[in-house]
């Protein structure tokens, strides 16, 4: 049994799949609390939720025809019962499963799991205000299915974000984003350093969900 505070059918709107179809399957509860967090309603104690048989999300996703699944939360991973959901997922190989992880939780129970999913960690820096909460072990686990992403919103982080990716030799290991903190830092400030610090191998995204609807809409 699961808590789930929303499913629904959109874009994803970012990640390694952005742009395609998926199915979300948002959790409630996160163990951190980032000071740019855009999903901050679906951590409150209060916050409305079902409690779900894990086969009966399964049903829905398969209702829904939709082959991507895309699990966030909050921080999905540190929620009774995933593992037995991501192993029921694990053996319909018409699924493509992505993880949204906060980069706190260590990964190496779900990673060997047959089809296991694809993770998309996000390393938090400083202007989160949750870096020390990092679990760095987890760089050791990843390869070219999984996804860093920094999200950024000032120049220190994005230095910080470079000394990460040299110190676990991330480029060709891993695949990495750059994210902007909606409203806080450019797009254009980011390319310029990744230019300036020539970082192949690495890829600035926009969260295309908060373009192509209002920023704070939920359900998209």
């Amino acid at each position: 049994m699961l808590d789930v505070v929303e499913t629904f059918v959109s874009i994803n709107g970012e990640g390694m799949k952005a742009g395609q179809l998926a199915f979300f399957l948002r959790l409630k509860g996160c163990n951190l609390r980032c000071s740019y967090c855009d999903t901050m309603w679906a951590n409150d104690s209060g916050c409305e939720f079902q409690r779900c048989d894990i086969h009966d999300i399964y049903d829905e996703i398969k209702a829904s025809g939709i082959g991507n699944v895309t699990v966030t939360g909050g921080e999905p991973l540190y929620r009774e019962g995933i593992y037995e959901l991501l192993e029921l997922l694990s053996k319909d190989d018409t699924l493509s499963v992505e993880i949204e992880t906060n980069g706190s939780v260590y990964l190496a129970p779900f990673m060997s799991m047959t089809n296991r999913p694809s993770m998309t960690m996000d390393y938090k820096l400083p202007s989160s205000g949750m870096e020390k909460h990092m679990c760095s072990k987890n760089f050791d686990l990843l390869d070219m299915r999984d996804t860093v992403k920094f999200v950024s919103g000032t120049l220190e982080d994005l230095e910080r974000a470079k000394e990460i990716i040299d110190e676990y030799g991330l480029i060709g290991k891993c695949n990495i984003l750059f994210s902007p903190v909606f409203g806080k830092i450019s797009a254009e400030d980011i390319v310029e350093f990744m230019k300036k610090n020539k970082l192949n191998g690495t890829a600035v995204q926009l969260q295309l969900h908060k373009y192509i609807w209002q920023p704070d809409m939920r359900g998209v």
